[in-house]
Formats: C-alpha cells, structure tokens, sequence
C-alpha cells in the first residue's frame, strides 16, 4: 500500500500521497490541497516546499554531499574540467571524447558577441557595478537572437541558445571588467580552452605577450566546477520561475544575475574580502575580531565561516582550500589580506569555539582568497560566481521547458484591510 499523510482539518480527513525520491528523500505531494479543503500552506521563504522534481543536483546538508548527476563534487573537482561539467549537468550524461570536443569547439566558434554589443557599454556610467552591466547584456541577447522567444524551440534551436550563452558570457564579463578599468577590449581566441581564454581575455594587453599559468587556469575550472549548480537555491529558482512564463533562455538567465547579484545569495565571497580589509584596517589583529564573532552581545560575525544548507561542513570548500594553498604558493603571494585570512581559518579550523558550531571556512571563504590572488578585483567576484554557475542554470531552464512545467504561481494569504468604500479626497 503507497504511503499517504493525513490531514484532519474541519473535523475532516483528507489523504495526500507521499512522493519519494531516488535518495529516499520524502515529501507530501499537496498539489490538490486547496482543491479538496479550500486550504493552502504557508511557508516562508520556501525552506519546506518542493517547487520541482529534478534529477541533476542532489545536496544533503546534514552529511556534507554535493553530487552533479550522480558524481561526487570531489571526483569532478579532481578529474574533470569546466566544459565537461557543464556538459554533464545540461545534457545528463559524461561526454564522450567526440561529444566533448564538439562541444568545446560550438563553443569557442560562438565567443564572438556582435560588435553592437561594444556600443552597449557606452552607455553604462563608468562607476556601474559589474553585475548590473552582466544581466543587461545577457538579456539584451534575446534583441540579438529574438527567434529564441519562441516557446516552440527545436531540440536544435535550444542547442544553439545554449551554446551561444555558453560561450559568450565569458567575453561579456571580461569585456565588463576591462571597461570598468578603461583598458581596450580583448577578442578571444580560439586556440585557447574555455578557462585560458577568459583569463586571457580578462588581464591580456595588446603592448605586451601575456603567460598563462597553467596553476591559475587550474583553480579557475575547480572554482567554475564548484560553483556550477547548487540545487535550488534563490537565483536557480528565480531561472526556473522566470522560464516557466515561456521567457527566453537569454531573459531567465538575466533574471538568475540579479538573484544572484543580492548580497545574502552571490556577495558572500566579497563580503569575505570586505571584512578582511577592515581587519587590515583596524589593525591586523585577528583575536581581537575572532573573540568579537564569539562575544554574544557584539553584533559582529565572521563572514565566509558555515552555511545555511551545510550543518556539517561545506564539501567544496576542502577542494578549494587545497586549491588555494597551491594558487598562493605558485604566484609567491605575499598580500597582508591573505595572512588574515589565513589566520582566521587557523582559529575557526582550532577554536573550540567554532569547531563545537561547525563554523568551518566554506566555500565563500576560499574563493574570494583565489580570486583576489589571481588579480580579480572585488566587485567582480559576483560575475565569477555566475559565471560558474551558468551551466546549472542552463540545465534547471532546459529540464523546466521538458518536463512542460506549469507557470509558477505561488499563493498568499491576505492580510489587508476588509472591503470598505472610496470616499473623495474632500471627505479623508
């Protein structure tokens, strides 16, 4: 006999199945709750509510697990690059040689973006946070490829859309942190993989030959890996809310950017370097700052240290921790921000303090060290974030558009006044 949960509302019983996934998670599927009672539930935030099925991403919180499709975050991270992650989370499956090859190549043949595109910025204020020009560009797309409003895309069409994305997203993002700083614009080049090319694109000038360091472009694809799905978190439900409308692949994506541009959602690696500097700027002194995160009555709290989903720990931030030691020991990094941090994850990783919380270092907290190591300035650590987390984004709209999700329509309960008449101005 299938398993149901009852509710008894009204003196009266109603009956609702209960769903099971392939990882023994549960839920009560209450789709015809307020058909059947007139009820609905309330769920702030929707800590508690399973908005889709979805067969690409399975996180357990509790146990510290992350897997893209079934693969272990730390197989991936350790074994495979960027553009075969994006392959596997967009089409379900490890590419074969052939397919993975065909794949990068689409790519890079579509790096290009219309030379209009160079005209949009112009019109930015040179003070313009990067993640405001990224999602006005990534949605401006849909003005350069409007066949891709259609809700009766082919197989091959969506294909194009997906690629086209893919590729271009990386120029646009280093084409917006060039013209922040006023450099000439870099084409890319297509005798470079996907990571080389963006880093080439990102700190190249045309007066001198820029090396690429094969450790850097290292830490890029694990950094992109880790960051490439997450479930659904605000900005991939945002992709996934905005596609159930039919929108463009372009326009979901754009909207995912600004979820994610929020500071409780993409910022917190940039929050981490922000604290940082002002630890630098009070001084240096990382006890003062540990023992203020402990001191209950002080408003103070660590910034990159826990996570909301992660009770135990972050399983992305041991990859990336090790990723970071080696990124700074290649370059010969000696930058004061760094030494903080190093030492405040000395104190989290020691402290029984932290370590009785779980307040380990996450993934946040590495990043933002790796990325500042490597010449990414602050205000583009958002664009990194959504760089990597593209290809998921991808796979959440395309998995939608199959599976013929409805229109999300989420209830409410009003809580306004009651039905009263107009009176005219002279009467109030």
């Amino acid at each position: 006999m299938a398993e149901s949960a009852e509710i008894i509302l009204d003196g009266k019983s109603y009956s609702f199945p209960v769903t099971e996934g392939s990882e023994h998670e549960k839920a009560i599927d209450i789709a015809k709750l307020r058909d059947q009672t007139g009820y609905i539930t309330i769920d702030s935030g929707y800590k508690n509510t399973g908005a889709t099925k979805s067969a690409i991403t399975f996180l357990d919180g509790e146990e510290g697990i992350l897997r893209y499709r079934g693969y272990p975050i730390e197989q991936l991270a350790e074994k495979s690059s960027f553009l075969e992650v994006s392959y596997l989370l967009i089409y379900g499956k490890l590419p074969t040689t052939a397919e993975l090859a065909n794949f990068g190549d689409q790519i890079t043949k579509h790096t290009l973006v219309h030379e209009d595109v160079r005209k949009i910025f112009d019109g930015f204020p040179s003070a313009a946070h990067p993640m405001a020009i990224l999602s006005s560009l990534i949605c401006s797309l849909t003005a350069f490829y409007p066949e891709s409003v259609s809700p009766d895309l082919s197989k091959e069409e969506i294909d194009l859309n997906v690629i086209r994305l893919m590729a271009k997203i990386s120029t646009i993002a280093a084409w917006t942190y060039k013209n922040n700083m006023g450099h000439p614009l870099n084409y890319p080049r297509n005798d470079l993989d996907y990571c080389s090319n963006f880093l080439y694109m990102m700190f190249s000038f045309p007066t001198e030959k820029y090396e690429i360091n094969p450790k850097v472009v290292s830490a890029l694809n694990k950094l992109l890996i880790l960051h490439a799905d997450h479930e659904q978190n605000c900005s991939t439900s945002t992709v996934r809310l905005v596609g159930s409308a039919n929108a463009s692949l372009y326009g979901s994506v754009s909207a995912g950017i600004n979820a994610l541009w929020g500071p409780l959602h993409g910022g917190a690696n940039q929050e981490v370097l922000e604290m940082l500097q002002a630890i630098q700027k009070d001084g240096g002194n990382t006890q003062k700052w540990v023992d203020k995160a402990k001191d209950k009555n002080d408003s103070f709290r660590l910034m990159g240290f826990g996570h909301r989903v992660y009770k135990n720990f972050d399983p992305r931030a041991k990859i990336i921790k090790k990723a970071a030691d080696e990124v700074l020991t290649a370059l010969g990094i000696e930058d004061p921000l760094l030494k903080i941090a190093q030492e405040l994850e000395q104190a989290a990783l020691t402290d029984p303090y932290f370590v009785e919380r779980k307040l380990y270092p996450n993934v946040d907290f590495y990043s933002g060290i790796i990325y500042r190591a490597i010449g990414i300035p602050t205000e583009m650590f958002t664009v990194m974030f959504a760089l990597g987390r593209l290809p998921g984004w991808i796979a959440q709209w395309k998995e939608m558009r199959e599976n013929k999700e409805p229109i999300g329509r989420p209830r409410q309960v009003y809580t306004g006044e009651l039905e009263r008449d107009y009176l005219s101005i002279e009467q109030r």
